[in-house]
């Protein structure tokens, strides 16, 4: 009630002082509490924000004045340009992170929204990792313990018969996938060396591979998965000896790789002594199917294995798991603690406790029904809307779908007229390592009101036919 009411009380003074000449002098504060019915703390509150916004100024002594206005002068920032030099490497921001208006439906986002979330599991966890030694002590730089020991033993819970399951002692807790990706390229590969990268894949990954100035290979990829043969014969004519990849509903193309493809990748692998860097970034987000790790499938060291718990527990907790066996491991510990130096143990014991809780099971079994509706309300209005789009699978799990348009849409026009008309997505040339091979969008189905996904799809289709 608080927030709101100095929220409101806010508002009629920014009208109040637009109307006032510079100078002016505010109210006191007894006086608009008198006026708004409200307390001096949230009058105090209202205040507070229209300081912060540079419209009024408070003077010891003298009172609350509307602001005068600053002189203006263009900025000249030009001596910076030879202070920077020409970038290593030029990163685009991908239009999956472009803020957009409350009333729009987003369609263009990579996040579930609030009610996919265990909101109340991560405030109560949050609340008992404040009251605990997590928050006034380091942890250990490849994390915390117990948290190593829970990502170990879900892996482990899936490794065949046979095989040496991981250990605690082999996995490294991430400040988020993101930078576990960043650390890899640059530990793995190493600058102006080539890697292989799925096409079309994470823009993300793309964006972490430019950074590390790594030389990117793309090996094209659809809904099952790369060719074994074509990435033998790019392992070969390359000589690049790591293959980033996403074999459990792929961003964007939402693929799941069968059990034999998977075999017949990690061969091709192990034959050329490489890495395949795996990215599980949707673990828990299953509809049809259920995850398979090739990690669990490989206890040589050739499956580098990164977990990540930001998605589905909250975007507040950036915490991954990366698990590597043999020199490898070190190699990637050694560039983390020089990165990051360790992730803070209140985030880590917060992620922790939200999985272990009983009620994180029963989360999730709700998000996979939730998930299924939603992507199949989206999957019929794609079918109904968008007659010359092409949906070549339906994704098994993950977030998106990924429609390809006629060849002569102009994506970039496509995105500024559906966001004209309140309707937010991505176009599918982020995704692509090099040229993309035909025009997509991707679609995601985890955003707020669903209930407005079929509008929003006849706009898209209004917009692709005019």
């Amino acid at each position: 009630m608080g927030e709101s009411s100095s929220a409101r009380i806010a508002a009629e003074l920014r009208s109040w002082v637009a109307a006032a000449p510079p100078g002016a002098r505010l109210p006191s504060t007894r006086s608009l509490t008198r006026t708004h019915g409200a307390s001096p703390v949230t009058v105090q509150k209202a205040l507070h924000a229209l300081t912060l916004q540079g419209l009024i100024e408070t003077r010891p002594g003298a009172g609350t004045f509307v602001s005068r206005p600053r002189a203006t002068r263009p900025h000249d920032y030009a001596w910076q340009t030879a202070a920077l030099g020409a970038p290593a490497a030029r990163v685009a921001q991908s239009s999956s992170l472009r803020p957009t208006s409350p009333e729009a439906v987003a369609l263009h986002e990579g996040y579930p929204e609030r009610d996919l979330l265990p909101h109340r599991l991560v405030r109560a966890a949050l609340a008992r990792a404040a009251r605990g030694d997590v928050a006034v002590t380091r942890p250990p730089s490849a994390g915390i313990p117990e948290l190593q020991a829970w990502f170990a033993a879900e892996l482990a819970a899936v490794t065949p018969a046979g095989l040496a399951a991981p250990t605690a002692k082999d996995v490294m807790v991430l400040p988020g996938s993101q930078s576990g990706l960043s650390t890899l390229f640059r530990s793995l590969v190493g600058a102006r060396m080539p890697l292989l990268i799925e096409s079309p894949t994470y823009w993300g990954a793309i964006g972490a591979a430019a950074q590390a100035g790594v030389q990117v290979v793309p090996l094209a990829s659809g809904v099952h998965g790369p060719d074994p043969e074509e990435l033998d014969r790019a392992l070969t004519e390359t000589g690049a000896r790591a293959f980033y990849a996403q074999p459990t509903y792929a961003n964007p193309t939402g693929a799941q790789w069968s059990p034999a493809r998977s075999e017949e990748v990690l061969r091709v692998i192990r034959a050329h002594g490489a890495f395949l860097i795996e990215d599980d970034w949707a673990h828990d987000f299953g509809i049809s199917t259920a995850p398979s790790p090739l990690a669990a499938r490989d206890d040589a060291g050739h499956v580098v294995y990164v977990r990540s718990l930001t998605k589905s527990v909250s975007p507040a907790l950036r915490v991954a798991g990366l698990i590597a066996r043999g020199p490898a491991r070190e190699r990637i510990l050694a560039d983390l603690q020089a990165h990051s130096l360790y992730v803070s143990g209140v985030l880590q014991a917060a992620a922790l406790d939200v999985v272990t809780q009983p009620g994180w099971r029963t989360h999730l079994r709700g998000v996979r029904e939730q998930l299924a509706a939603r992507r199949d309300l989206l999957v019929d209005a794609v079918c109904t809307h968008l007659p010359t789009a092409h949906l070549e699978a339906v994704p098994a799990g993950g977030l998106n779908l990924w429609v390809q348009l006629p060849d002569e849409t102009d994506l970039a026009r496509l995105a500024r007229e559906c966001e004209t008309r309140g309707v937010a997505i991505a176009t599918g040339d982020d995704w692509f390592p090099a040229e993309s091979t035909g025009r997509f969008m991707r679609l995601n189905y985890s955003g707020p009101n669903p209930g407005a996904f079929p509008d929003a799809v006849r706009v898209i289709g209004e917009c692709l036919a005019g």
